[in-house]
């Protein structure tokens, strides 16, 4: 089973549909014995970093998911915001991040004639091939993106996926069983069902 973390914030249907439409059973939940039991976990994430960061601290869960997640080696997928939670902060806001990984979260340079947020699809390099999240995935592959900050990875992070608007950022990063992506796989049509089963079936 996979545990949707809810922690009142986001779509969290959408992530569960996509999961059903490949297959894959899922819970929505803030049940502290249903996220014990879960084999893998997701950390979606929406809006202002602020508002998600304090959201699941007040939520309670946070020390159960790092004994899963860190000390278990259950393999956990962060989305969007999720992902930009894993690091040390963001430069949206002051509240600090849970520090999972060496890595910040930085605003979009102004740049004359980019938009921001960077918000559509764009296509995706993937420096790390061979590894099983990105299976399934060729040349082509591409992700829908609404976001104005962006994932600067330090020490011990690899770069999973990256992509450019202006500058060249990293749109998925991993260390060992956790992930995070920058993109939103449950609006990503096939792409994101390739990545959101590769995940399912015991990716990382």
């Amino acid at each position: 089973m996979i545990a949707i973390i809810d922690y009142d914030i986001g779509n969290l249907a959408a992530v569960a549909n996509m999961l059903r439409r490949v297959g894959h059973d899922s819970v929505i939940t803030a049940d502290s014995d249903e996220i014990a039991a879960a084999d893998r976990i997701i950390l979606p994430g929406n809006g202002h970093f602020n508002t998600c960061m304090r959201n699941i601290r007040a939520s309670g869960l946070i020390p159960l998911i790092e004994e899963r997640v860190l000390g278990g080696g259950v393999p956990l997928l962060g989305i969007c915001v999720g992902a930009q939670m894993l690091g040390h902060g963001s430069e949206e806001g002051d509240e600090p991040g849970l520090g999972w990984f060496d890595m910040n979260v930085r605003r979009f340079p102004r740049i004359e004639g980019l938009r921001v947020p960077h918000m559509g699809w764009n296509e995706v390099a993937m420096p790390e091939p061979e590894h099983p999240l990105v299976a399934g995935l060729e040349d082509d592959t591409r992700f829908y993106f609404v976001h104005s900050y962006h994932l600067d990875p330090g020490q011990g992070v690899t770069t999973l996926m990256a992509a450019n608007y202006g500058i060249d950022f990293a749109a998925a990063v991993v260390r060992d069983n956790v992930c995070g992506v920058q993109f939103h796989p449950e609006k990503s049509h096939r792409f994101g069902k390739q990545l959101m089963s590769n995940f399912a079936e015991g990716s990382n």
